[in-house]
């Protein structure tokens, strides 16, 4: 295929080829996607019904649930319902919402973790006035933000990956992915989208420098309180957050800090599935554990 006006559609990654394998697939991610959902929808639900979690931290919390949501929904669908049908195809206009959508809410993410840290600073750095700083208009001044910031990161990406003509419509992954997208390029216009992951990793540069230097306030604030109890609160509310925003960061940065290669195999698809499934499932469990307050209101909420 010449130029990306003679593609209709690209052919996904087809995890498995004998019909069993492809139903266990299918039953597999079945399963992972209703359980993320279910956890999310409980924290949400959790945070929305009980009135003890009306903060901004529980807010933010909110937030970066529905983010994950939706970021399993954009590819785990399409890729249970390929293996149901046993087929590889999706549609152009299919394949730029998938990437527009999935960049939508992984931007979105991160730049919620960097505020969600700046909450915990100001909260424990300077407690006596976090009421006033994090007031209502400032909490919903800073997610309109966090929005209108991962779609104009998504807006560019799409634009960028999708602004040269395909020579190929083969997706060696099991949704659209952006690096072997711009395998399948063929002319230079593709330099555009290595530009905008140039910017990109600066910003995100800059968002892990600022992480790092807020908890290294925090951490110092924390070591000078000297009730035991009063330390162990401020951690419980901080470690949860740590521990979220490095397995986003640690699994984003293996799946693509190494190498692409032309043909993917059994582990790249599991590293593939880590990085883009493991948060949105791990966030819940983390933000349940290791919370006292959302334990109680999820309690109150299944009550048990």
């Amino acid at each position: 295929m010449s130029n990306k006006t003679s593609i209709s559609g690209f052919l996904l990654l087809q995890c498995a080829d004998l019909r069993e394998f492809q139903i266990l697939h299918f039953v597999a991610f079945l399963l992972l996607y209703l359980g993320i959902v279910s956890g999310n929808l409980l924290v949400i639900s959790a945070i929305v019904l009980d009135h003890h979690l009306h903060s901004p931290m529980y807010f933010f919390l909110m937030n970066l649930a529905i983010q994950d949501v939706g970021n399993v929904t954009v590819f785990i669908p399409k890729s249970m319902a390929n293996s149901l049908m046993s087929t590889r195809h999706i549609s152009y206009s299919g394949c730029v919402a998938q990437v527009l959508l999935f960049l939508f809410f992984v931007a979105s993410n991160f730049a919620l973790l960097t505020a969600m840290a700046y909450d915990r600073y100001v909260a424990i750095c300077n407690p006596l006035q976090y009421e006033m700083i994090m007031n209502r208009g400032t909490c919903i001044q800073i997610i309109a933000m966090v929005w209108f910031t991962g779609f104009l990161y998504s807006v560019l990406h799409t634009t960028g990956t999708f602004a040269s003509p395909f020579c190929s419509n083969i997706v060696n992954q099991f949704f659209c992915e952006v690096p072997q997208l711009l395998k399948a390029s063929c002319s230079d216009l593709y330099l555009i989208e290595m530009g905008v992951i140039v910017f990109s990793i600066f910003i995100g540069i800059g968002c892990f420098t600022f992480i790092v230097v807020t908890y290294m306030h925090i951490f110092n604030a924390v070591r000078k309180i000297r009730s035991v109890q009063a330390r162990n609160k401020a951690l419980s509310t901080c470690l949860p957050h740590l521990i979220v925003f490095s397995t986003v960061s640690l699994t984003a940065c293996f799946a693509y800090l190494r190498p692409s290669p032309d043909n993917p195999s059994n582990l790249d698809i599991a590293i593939t599935i880590m990085y883009s499934v493991a948060p949105p499932m791990l966030n819940p469990v983390i933000y349940s554990m290791r919370n006292k307050e959302m334990k109680n209101a999820m309690r109150r909420l299944l009550g048990v």
